[in-house]
């Protein structure tokens, strides 16, 4: 299977996106097609044996749109001085034709040679010249309406043109009956309405255009923190080269005030980096010979050369984007709801307005009043608020978590964080930093306590245990050097085994020593090791404890004061760790948790989630993202804390980049607010369309409330506009 992103050209409202999505979806060869509306892209998985991207994109343009070639980059409905020109001009035109059509019903001067009583050809002439040149400013809107019509997908612009038609084919009848003396008929000429209806469409969509823009800013500042160009080092010779150009392996330098073009290794020099785009850090990072940079970071005082790993689409910062736009092109629940609605939607006001217009001609008799109210039904029906309702805050609030360090997978996951009532926290890298130190050495062997930590940090150096980070310190600050390792063997959840210098060595927690049958006579000196918040690794040679190592670990920073709003909010907090109980209580209690899981293998955490849900609690689990991978897997929504250079690899639904429990709270609060505001806009939007679509019908018409189609369009812009603005309030959350 494969999966590409395709651009969209054509799609204007949600019947558009679901008309599209529903036509790929039927295709032979697609397992699942996902339109995203804002984004104006299409996610298709589909059998590469079967199809390839040609072939889907013949697909797209039977169905009535464009595809502009795979997604890469953000695409803004860029305003160019051209398109706002003729908003101008036609806003100046749409002044002048309502001026010349309805100034007289004002008793404002006629212009000269254009008054309807005197001068009745070139008035009527001058009306219809306008209103062309304003169908042909429209004519995208009456072609898209068409296509949409002719493969069955109605949507927006069907009704839109079918009004537009309407009304400007009757207005052209009534010209011809004056034409044939019957003056009269000047009286049902509404060439302005099919004019200003276009005129405020165009208005509405170039005004919405801007609108998705803002809500696309937060992941378009990802796509252009990475320079475009840098300098790559041949030899004794330097170039500036494209981004396209560099290649894997390629030396690139960076100066100070640079910022790195591609992730790499630095391989001479050293520099402090502003990482805080991806990690959140704020201070700057000391980085040298061996460290690794992300694209993007900013060099501040510093020159490097580093080796090109991840270009283009494979560096850290191109994949985040990857999942923030994967993300949003998938659907929430309330999402499909509001999808399945729209669908229906525009079918259903055609057939409104068909009723609307048999009924009004057998009760009424009068064509002009019956047509009027036609259009006036089909122009003032919004799907577009219908349809923006929900994918709107759906990438709003994703671009905005993406700027917050907050990764989110699936759209499904945003709408569910709000339900979380449960909260378990591994500890050893969540709740504390994962930087254990080796704190304290009780030696039962022959060998010296340095000798005995060379043994055990060379071997735990093949280990990705948060815990191996103590003994990388230790070897680090005390210039050990690593000895060689062989047969090395990871047992998760208890520990790992390999010949150190010929000689069988064993690391591990208690639950190693039940594994093995190893005898454990050092209760006390554990008993001293746990009371002080150590961690205990057993260090084995030859089936017997030869040493036990304490390495203690610090809380991150803010951690009580998230603990504790976590809890003000009536969500549950719990750790869950394979650490030893008297380590994992010592932190619950600095912490105010009161449920602990202590001494748990990974298999095991599986089985507490699993309890836990048996009992309807709605649970996220934060973890590392790989060891915790069964129970991360298994909870409601899990949650990973780490640095971005894993994501590609991570299992979790949520990634935090920045470190920061923080997040965690951020994320709660986005998922409520974002809700909140998608039931505000579908209400509004339903209410809109259930009040207006009576109005148009003429339920008012008895107290003297009448809707023309120049109101109506008026009011759809409104509409849709105010879904919008409502929407964007999600920016400024804090």
């Amino acid at each position: 299977m494969q999966r590409i992103i395709l651009s969209i050209d054509g799609m204007t409202c949600s019947a558009c996106s679901n008309g599209l999505e529903k036509y790929l979806n039927k295709q032979n060869g697609i397992y699942n097609a996902s339109v995203n509306l804002v984004m104006a892209n299409a996610t298709i998985d589909y059998d590469e044996k079967i199809l390839d991207i040609p072939k889907l994109e013949t697909f797209v343009k039977k169905a009535g749109f464009k595809s502009l070639g795979e997604f890469k980059e953000i695409k803004f409905e860029a305003k160019s001085k051209n398109e706002k020109t003729k908003l101008i001009i036609f806003t100046i035109l749409a002044i002048i034709l309502m001026y010349i059509s309805m100034g007289h019903m004002l008793n404002l001067p006629a212009l000269p040679y254009l008054d309807p009583h005197k001068h009745v050809y070139p008035y009527m002439i001058t009306l219809l010249l306008l209103t062309i040149s304003f169908l042909i400013y429209g004519f995208d809107i009456i072609k898209n309406g068409y296509k949409n019509l002719i493969h069955n997908t109605p949507n927006m612009d069907t009704l839109v043109a079918i009004g537009v038609l309407t009304s400007f084919l009757y207005s052209l009848y009534n010209m011809y009956l004056v034409f044939k003396g019957n003056q009269n008929a000047i009286m049902n000429l509404y060439f302005e309405s099919s004019a200003i209806v276009i005129y405020f469409i165009k208005l509405g969509r170039f005004i919405d255009g801007a609108s998705k823009d803002k809500t696309k800013e937060a992941i378009s500042k990802l796509v252009t923190i990475t320079p475009t160009k840098a300098t790559i080092k041949k030899e004794d010779t330097y170039k500036e080269v494209t981004l396209d150009e560099i290649k894997k392996g390629d030396i690139v330098i960076c100066k100070a005030g640079e910022k790195i073009t591609v992730d790499g290794e630095i391989i001479y020099g050293k520099a402090h980096f502003d990482d805080s785009f991806i990690t959140g850090e704020s201070k700057p990072i000391n980085k040298t010979i061996g460290a690794k940079v992300l694209a993007g970071s900013l060099n501040y005082d510093g020159y490097i050369e580093y080796k090109a790993e991840k270009i283009g689409k494979d560096s850290t910062i191109s994949e985040i984007v990857r999942l923030v736009i994967e993300a949003s092109n998938t659907k929430s629940p309330i999402s499909k709801v509001a999808d399945k609605v729209s669908g229906i939607f525009v079918p259903i006001v055609i057939l409104i307005a068909i009723i609307t217009l048999i009924l009004y001609l057998l009760i009424t008799k009068d064509l002009s009043e019956s047509l009027i109210t036609f259009v006036t039904i089909l122009v003032i029906a919004c799907p577009c608020s219908l349809g923006l309702a929900t994918p709107l805050a759906i990438v709003v609030s994703e671009g905005k978590c993406a700027s917050e360090g907050i990764l989110i997978k699936k759209s499904e996951i945003l709408e569910n964080v709000q339900k979380v009532d449960t909260i378990i926290f591994d500890k050893t890298g969540t709740l504390t930093y994962g930087k254990l130190k080796i704190s304290k050495v009780i030696n039962y062997s022959n060998l010296e306590d340095q000798k005995l930590l060379q043994l055990a940090a060379s071997l735990e150096a093949k280990s990705s245990h948060p815990i191996s980070k103590a003994f990388e310190g230790y070897m680090s600050e005390n210039n050990v050097t690593q000895l060689e390792v062989s047969d090395f063997e990871n047992i998760p959840g208890f520990g790992i085994k390999g010949k150190v210098e010929n000689e069988e060595i064993m690391l591990g927690n208690s639950k190693l020593l039940d594994k093995y049958n190893i005898e454990n006579n050092h209760a006390g000196d554990e008993n001293v090791l746990s009371s002080n918040g150590n961690s205990i690794i057993y260090v084995i040679k030859n089936n017997e404890i030869i040493a036990l190592i304490g390495a203690c670990d610090i809380i991150r920073e803010n951690v009580k004061n998230v603990i504790k709003e976590l809890q003000e909010q009536d969500i549950t907090t719990v750790i869950l760790t394979g650490d030893n109980e008297r380590a994992a209580s010592k932190i619950a209690k600095e912490l105010g948790i009161t449920i602990v899981y202590s001494n748990v293998v990974p298999t095991e955490k599986a089985e507490v989630i699993k309890r836990l849900k048996e009992e309807n609690k709605y649970i996220m689990m934060c973890g590392d993202g790989i060891n915790d991978s069964p129970a991360l897997s298994l909870s409601d929504i899990g949650v990973s804390i780490h640095g971005a250079t894993d994501i590609a690899m991570d299992s979790s639904d949520v990634i935090l980049t920045q470190n920061n429990l923080n997040s965690i709270l951020k994320l709660i609060n986005i998922s409520k607010k974002t809700f909140k505001i998608i039931k505000q806009n579908l209400f509004w939007a339903f209410f809109y369309n259930l009040i207006m679509i009576p109005i148009a019908i003429g339920i008012l018409k008895p107290i003297g409330i009448t809707i023309t189609p120049m109101i109506a369009s008026l009011a759809m812009v409104f509409s849709s506009i105010t879904v919008i603005l409502n929407t964007l309030r999600l920016k400024k959350l804090k």
